[in-house]
Parts: C-alpha cells; structure tokens; sequence
C-alpha cells in the first residue's frame, strides 16, 4: 500500500495534532481529481463515528492553515469527511483497532488463482495482515502486496 503524496503528506503532518487536540483523528489525506475540479480531502473519525458538526469544526480550523501557513493553492475545493463503514484500513493503529471486523483484501498479484480474499481480520504482526477466512485457517500477507483493505459491512 504506497504512502500519500507530498502535499498530502505535509497537510496530515501539519493538522494531525491540531485535530487530536479536538478529540478526533486525522485518518487519511488526499488530493483526488473528480472531472474537472482537484479536491483535497481530509478524512477525520473518532469512536462512534463523527458528524457534521466535526466536520465543519476540522475544515473552520484547517482552511486557513493549508492557505496561509501551508501556502497550498492547488485544489479548487477543500474537504473533510468520515472515511465510512467500509474504510479502508492503512495504518498500524487502524488494523489493530478493527480487529475482529470483517474485511476485504485486494492484492496487487495474485496468491492461490485469488486477488481478493474475505475475513475476520486477526492480530497483525508488524507488516503482516492476517485474516482468519470463513473455512477458520489464518492466512497472512505482507502488507506490501496489498492494493487495498477495507472493512466490509457482511449481512
């Protein structure tokens, strides 16, 4: 799973602990290219999820640091929002926190005939995931070869 980019990384370093001081943390930055708009992202959560009201909290706050402090002007619009019930999971912190949860791997290569592999995501050894699959065998990945792992909603 490849890190963020330049610009997203010196934002999520610039307003991570100003958004923990709120009670909230600062899960991911992006910068992302819908049509014709460049958009910079800010994804916050805390337990139980936030609200609107976090949100616009975080953006009153951060705004005027990625425009005056940071200097940054290359988005046309800025936003903050909860990462959702299928985040995907990226940091040490985040598969620690979700353990137990059902989750999605998708693998950059194939393993076994499979990209995508389905469970309860188990105790991860530093860069390992482990997931204990339906049929109960535990199978672990180097998180180098994940594309993506999300939480999954199973009905």
């Amino acid at each position: 799973m490849a890190g963020r980019p330049p610009v997203a990384q010196m934002v999520f370093d610039a307003a991570s602990a100003r958004i923990a001081a709120l009670g909230l943390e600062l899960v991911d930055v992006e910068m992302v290219r819908e049509g014709q708009s460049r958009i910079l992202r800010l994804y916050i959560d805390k337990p139980g999820g936030v609200n609107l009201e976090d949100c616009s909290r975080v953006s009153q706050m951060i705004d005027p640091i990625i425009d005056n402090e940071l200097n940054l002007h290359g988005h046309d619009y800025f936003e903050v929002s909860s990462p959702g019930l299928e985040r995907p999971l990226k940091t040490d912190r985040d598969f620690q926190r979700y353990q137990g949860e059902w989750v999605e791997l998708t693998l950059y290569r194939a393993e076994d005939g499979k990209k995508k592999f389905q469970g309860t995501l188990a105790p991860c050894p530093s860069g390992l995931i482990s997931i204990s699959l339906e049929d109960g065998t535990i199978r672990q990945f180097p998180r180098e070869q994940a594309a993506k792992v999300k939480r999954m909603i199973k009905f």
